[in-house]
C-alpha cells in the first residue's frame, strides 16, 4: 500500500478536518472510524477523505494509531448527510458525525470488547418438534426460554440470561438432547445473522391486536389510494399524509411496509417518532406485524437506550440485518445502506427539532437524505406543520387525505366551547380550575361507565407560591423563574434547572404563615378531581410519575384494562393512544397560548387541541370535547369546532406572509450565555457588527440582540440575536463567512447558532 494521508474529522467545534498520515498496513477507506491524538489525547474521529498531498509541514503531522477494522465503514450517502448537516446548521463535521455514533464506537478501548466473538443458540428442528410437548407448566422459565426460540430461532448469550437466570443449564441439557446448537461468531456476523435483540413481550395493551402476517385490518378507499401512490414510486416523492385523529395513518405505514418488502426483500426502513414514549408501542406493532415475515427485523434507536442495546441495534442497521429502524430525531443520522422508504409520524411536533447542542431539523434532514437517496417519503400528521403545508400548497410535496375515521362508525367527537368568564365556579377552588359543565359531565360519563381524560399541559401542583398578606412569592435562587409547588413530593422545584428546596413554613419576607398556592398543575388537578367526583378511579400521567423505565406502558396499561376512570395529564397523553373506552375530553387552561410572544404558539396550540380530542369517540360511541376558556369567540377555536384545519392554516399563512414570517423568510439564531447580561449583550453587538463587513449582508436582517425570555439559567444570563432573510442562499453565504469569526470573539461563557429556530 502506498503511503498517503487522511482527513478526519473531530469532535470539535471549528469545521476544519484534520490531516493525518496513514502508516496502518490495511487500505484507508473515506468512513472508517479510526483512533488518533489530538491536543495531548486519544480521541476517535471518521475519516472523511483520502488525499495523497497535505498543506501541513510532515514534521507537524502524526499518524492514526488504530482503526476500527470490524466496523464497515461508512457509505457515501451517509457521509453527505453529514457533510450536508455540517454545513447547513453551521457546525463541523464532527460535530455531526461523531453524534450519529453510540457511545461505545467513540471509545477506542471498548473496541475490542465490543467486536469480540460471541456464544450463538440455534434451535434444531428436533427442538422445535420437542419441546412445545416436554416442558410442564411450572417451568415458567424454560418455557420462555423456548418461546423466544420459537419466534427467532437464534439467541445470543446475553439474551438467553435475561430471559432465564439459570438458561446455562438448561442449554447445556437441551444440546445434549440436540434440541439447540452452540457455535461462536463474531458481532458482525451475529447482526447479519438477525441477532438484533429479537426477545419481545408485550408491554403495552395500547396496540392494533389483530395485527399478524403483514395482514391487517381491510383499508378503506382512502387508505387503499394512499398505500398504492407510496408503493409505486420509484423515485424522491415527498408525501403529506394529511389524515383526522383515527383515519388510520398507522395502519397506512403499515401497508406500506408490507408492499416495500415484498417487493424488496432486502431493503431497509426508517420510521421515526417524536418521542421517546412513543416508541414501545410503535415496536409492539411492526413486531406483530411483522413478526412471521423472514429477515424484517425490527430495532429501535432512541437516548433511553443501554449502550450495549443502542450499540448493538446502531449495527443491526448498518450491517443490513435490521430492516425497520425505529426511533427519534437522532434516528435520522442512523447509517442504512439499503434504506428504501422513511415515514416521519407526527412530522408537525417541535420534538424534531434538537434544542440544545448540535441544533438539527430531523424532519429537515429526513426530506433531504430521502432527495438525496431518491426514495419517497411519508409525512404523516392530522395537523401539518405550516412550512409543510406551505410546500404541499406549491405543489412540492404530493398531499395524501384521509378525511374520515377508520373504524366504520367512529365520527369526530363533537367539541363544546365552556365560556369561563360566566359559568359558575366550583367548590373551595375560588380561582377555580374547573368548571361545573365540565365536572357535571364527568360525573354523567361516570354512571355510563366510560372513560374521560382531563388535559393539563403544566405539571405539579401550583405553578406559584405567595404569601397572601405581602404579595411575597418564592423564586429559584439560580433562574429568573418561579420554583413550582410539588404538594405529593413537598418540594420546591425549578422546572429550568432542576433545583429543589423544602416548602417554606412561613413568609421569609413578613412572616405570616398564610401561604397559597396560585394556579393549578396536574397534582391539584387530582386532587380536586377526587373531591368532586368521589366514585372515579384518577390517574394522573406526566413526568414527574413516569420517570421510572417502563412506568408509561404500565400506567396505560391500567387505562386500557378499564381500571381508571379520569384520567389526569400533559401532553404526554395528548398523542399517538388509542384509548377506546375515552368518551369524553376536557381542556384547562388553553387561553395562554393564544397572546403569546411566540408566533409559533398559535399554530401549536391549535395541533394541541386536535391532537388531544382525537384520543375520544375512537371506537364509534359518541364523545365530546369541553374546552375551557375565556374567548369563545376567537377564530382559533372557531376553526376548532370545524375541525377545520385547512381554514385555519391558509388564515395562519396569510398572517404570517403580511408579517414576513417563515415560511416566507428563512431565519436563524444567536445565543450567548455569559454571567452577566451585560457580557452577553456585548458579545452579540461584537458579533453584529462582524456582518456590517461582510459581502452582501445587505440582503440580511439583524435584530437588536435582546434577553430571552427565561434571561436567568443556572446562574447564567442569556441573550439572542436574530438574523433574517427572504432568501435562503443569501443567508447561508453570509453565515459561512460570519460564523467562523465569532470564535475569536471573547467574555461569554458559551455561544451557539440555530438555524431555522422554532422557539425565538
Amino acid at each position: 500500500m502506498s503511503f498517503c494521508y487522511v482527513r478526519v474529522a473531530l469532535d470539535y467545534p471549528r469545521s476544519a478536518l484534520y490531516d493525518y498520515c496513514w502508516a496502518l498496513p490495511l487500505q484507508p477507506l473515506p468512513g472508517m472510524l479510526v483512533q488518533v491524538q489530538f491536543r495531548c489525547r486519544q480521541t476517535v474521529g471518521l475519516v472523511i477523505e483520502v488525499v495523497d498531498t497535505t498543506n501541513v509541514p510532515l514534521n507537524k503531522l502524526r499518524d492514526v494509531q488504530n482503526a476500527c477494522i470490524n466496523c464497515p465503514p461508512l457509505n457515501k450517502e451517509l457521509l453527505q448527510l453529514i457533510s450536508f448537516a455540517a454545513s447547513y446548521y453551521q457546525y463541523s463535521h464532527g460535530e455531526v458525525a461523531l453524534l450519529a455514533l453510540p457511545r461505545a464506537l467513540r471509545d477506542a478501548a471498548r473496541w475490542p470488547k465490543l467486536f469480540a466473538q460471541k456464544i450463538i443458540y440455534r434451535l434444531t428442528e428436533s427442538g422445535r418438534d420437542k419441546l412445545p410437548d416436554i416442558l410442564p407448566a411450572r417451568a415458567t422459565g424454560a418455557r420462555r426460554l423456548a418461546k423466544a426460540f420459537f419466534r427467532t430461532e437464534l439467541l445470543s448469550s446475553a439474551d438467553v440470561r435475561s430471559l432465564y437466570s439459570k438458561a446455562a443449564v438448561v442449554l447445556e441439557h437441551w444440546k445434549d438432547r440436540g434440541w439447540v446448537q452452540m457455535q461462536l461468531c463474531s458481532a458482525i456476523e451475529s447482526l447479519k445473522m438477525g441477532i438484533t435483540h429479537p426477545i419481545y413481550e408485550q408491554q403495552s395493551t395500547n396496540i392494533i391486536s389483530s395485527l399478524n402476517q403483514g395482514k391487517g385490518p381491510n383499508l378503506n378507499d382512502e387508505q387503499y389510494a394512499a398505500v398504492e401512490a407510496i408503493d409505486a414510486a420509484r423515485s424522491f416523492i415527498p408525501y403529506v399524509l394529511y389524515g383526522v385523529t383515527g383515519s388510520g395513518k398507522t395502519e397506512v405505514y403499515l401497508h406500506g411496509l408490507a408492499a416495500l418488502f415484498i417487493r424488496q426483500p432486502d431493503a431497509q426502513a426508517l420510521v421515526m417518532v417524536p418521542e421517546i414514549n412513543l416508541a414501545p408501542q410503535f415496536e409492539a406493532v411492526l413486531r406483530e406485524r411483522f413478526s412471521s415475515w423472514p429477515s424484517t427485523a425490527c430495532v429501535t434507536l432512541h437516548s433511553s437506550l443501554a449502550d450495549g442495546e443502542r450499540t448493538r441495534n446502531w449495527l443491526a442497521a448498518h450491517i443490513g440485518g435490521a430492516r425497520i429502524i425505529l426511533g427519534t430525531r437522532m434516528a435520522v443520522f442512523a447509517s442504512l445502506p439499503r434504506l428504501a422508504l422513511i415515514i416521519v409520524d407526527e412530522e408537525h411536533e417541535s420534538a424534531y427539532k434538537q434544542q440544545e447542542g448540535l441544533c438539527y431539523s430531523a424532519r429537515d434532514l429526513a426530506v433531504w437524505r430521502a432527495k438525496q437517496l431518491g426514495i419517497p417519503i411519508v409525512l404523516g400528521s392530522a395537523t401539518p406543520s405550516l412550512e409543510t403545508w406551505w410546500h404541499a400548497c406549491q405543489r412540492c410535496h404530493t398531499t395524501l387525505v384521509l378525511s374520515r375515521r377508520a373504524v366504520g362508525d367512529a365520527v369526530l367527537p363533537r367539541v363544546r366551547l365552556i365560556d369561563m368568564t360566566i359559568e359558575k365556579q366550583v367548590g373551595h377552588y375560588r380561582s377555580g380550575e374547573l368548571s361545573l359543565s365540565l365536572v357535571q359531565s364527568l360525573r354523567d360519563c361516570l354512571e355510563r361507565g366510560e372513560q374521560s381524560l382531563v388535559f393539563l399541559n403544566r405539571r405539579g401542583y401550583a405553578p406559584v407560591l405567595t404569601c397572601s398578606a405581602c404579595g411575597w412569592v418564592i423564586n429559584c435562587s439560580r433562574c429568573s423563574a418561579y420554583l413550582v409547588l410539588h404538594k405529593i413530593e413537598q418540594r420546591m422545584r425549578c422546572h429550568h434547572c432542576g433545583g429543589e428546596s423544602r416548602i417554606p413554613q412561613t413568609c421569609p419576607a413578613c412572616g405570616n404563615v398564610d401561604l397559597a398556592p396560585l394556579g393549578f398543575g396536574t397534582q391539584r388537578i387530582e386532587e380536586a378531581l377526587s373531591a368532586l367526583v368521589p366514585n372515579a378511579r384518577v390517574l394522573r400521567i406526566d413526568a414527574d410519575n413516569t420517570k421510572r423505565k417502563g412506568s408509561v406502558n404500565t400506567l396505560l396499561s391500567e387505562v386500557h384494562a378499564g381500571d381508571i376512570d379520569i384520567l389526569v395529564g400533559t401532553q404526554m397523553i395528548a398523542k399517538g393512544h388509542n384509548f377506546k373506552r375515552v368518551t369524553l375530553v376536557g381542556v384547562l387552561n388553553s387561553d395562554a397560548a393564544l397572546f403569546s410572544h411566540d408566533f409559533r404558539a398559535g399554530e401549536r396550540l391549535f395541533s394541541q387541541l386536535i391532537q388531544v380530542s382525537g384520543r375520544a369517540g375512537r371506537t364509534g360511541v359518541r364523545s365530546e370535547v369541553l374546552i375551557q376558556t375565556k374567548y369563545v369567540q376567537h377564530p382559533l377555536y372557531a376553526s376548532l369546532e370545524r375541525y377545520d384545519y385547512v381554514g385555519f392554516a391558509d388564515a395562519a399563512l396569510a398572517e404570517r406572509r403580511d408579517a414576513h414570517l417563515p415560511p416566507f423568510v428563512f431565519q436563524a439564531l444567536l445565543r450567548a450565555s455569559a454571567h452577566s447580561l451585560d457580557n452577553a449583550l456585548r458579545f452579540l453587538n461584537a458579533a453584529s457588527a462582524i456582518l456590517y463587513t461582510i459581502p452582501g449582508a445587505e440582503c440580511v436582517t439583524r435584530y437588536d440582540p435582546v434577553p430571552l425570555n427565561i434571561v436567568k439559567v443556572m446562574h447564567v444570563h442569556r441573550a439572542q440575536l436574530l438574523l433574517e432573510s427572504t432568501s435562503r442562499i443569501a443567508l447561508q453565504r453570509t453565515m459561512r463567512i460570519w460564523v467562523p469569526q465569532l470564535h475569536i470573539l471573547k467574555g461569554v461563557y458559551r455561544w451557539s447558532i440555530e438555524v431555522d429556530p422554532l422557539n425565538i
